[in-house]
């Protein structure tokens, strides 16, 4: 793993503040926009995989094939993420139950809401980092061979993860990083956060294609 080599990648593309400027007006585009920007990126970890080592950063001539990509890898990680949001819905209703309550009942459906609510936290941290290790295999899973069904082998994608944890762990610092980098488009406003939103989406994308490749060749050879 190259933790630098996934920030510098982009600044070797002499059109790298063409691709990224448009990919950060792509973001701009109501729903469709994040999902196409994620399916561009992805381009960089299938790319990545396939032994690609240079001309990384995708154009957008094919905005299409961006678009399928990013909605099959929008997909399975919205699934990895619906207990998280089933159960926020489920602690977002209590307060509400309890606003239709009186005297004791109305102490006692309060206390159990900030029960669960402190519970629901912890596990969503937990769970966080569950994710922070499994959706960049699932995303790597299906950015190298197109369908989204390769997102939930989870049997393949534990085993990416448990052939080399420590690859993994590095693309979760790294996403953080790249997070960080997200953020640094607030000096510039609105549209500094796109841009460096799109940014980031390369940097990560980086992450996932190394941590796949750095997996696959731990594992046994079959």
């Amino acid at each position: 793993m190259d933790f630098a080599r996934a920030f510098s990648y982009i600044f070797e593309d002499s059109d790298w503040l063409k691709k990224v400027g448009i990919a950060a007006l792509v973001f701009l585009i109501p729903v469709l926009g994040p999902i196409t920007a994620l399916g561009w990126s992805l381009t960089v970890t299938k790319r990545l995989i396939e032994g690609q080592t240079t001309d990384l950063l995708p154009g957008w001539d094919n905005f299409s094939d961006h678009m399928t990509l990013g909605f099959k890898a929008f997909v399975v990680g919205f699934a990895y993420s619906l207990p998280v949001l089933l159960i926020s819905s489920c602690t977002n209703i209590l307060p509400i139950v309890a606003e239709n309550m009186s005297g004791d009942a109305y102490d006692a459906m309060i206390m159990v809401s900030s029960v669960v609510s402190i519970c629901f936290g912890c596990f969503s941290f937990l769970y966080s980092i569950f994710l922070g290790l499994i959706t960049p295999a699932a995303y790597a899973k299906v950015a190298v061979t197109g369908e989204i069904g390769a997102g939930f082998r989870f049997g393949e994608i534990f085993g990416l993860v448990k052939a080399a944890p420590g690859a993994y762990v590095l693309v979760l610092v790294g996403s953080i990083a790249a997070g960080f980098v997200a953020t640094l488009g607030l000096i510039a406003c609105f549209i500094g956060v796109i841009f460096t939103a799109a940014l980031a989406f390369a940097i990560m994308a980086h992450f996932y294609g190394q941590a796949y490749n750095t997996a696959k060749a731990a594992q046994p050879a079959m």
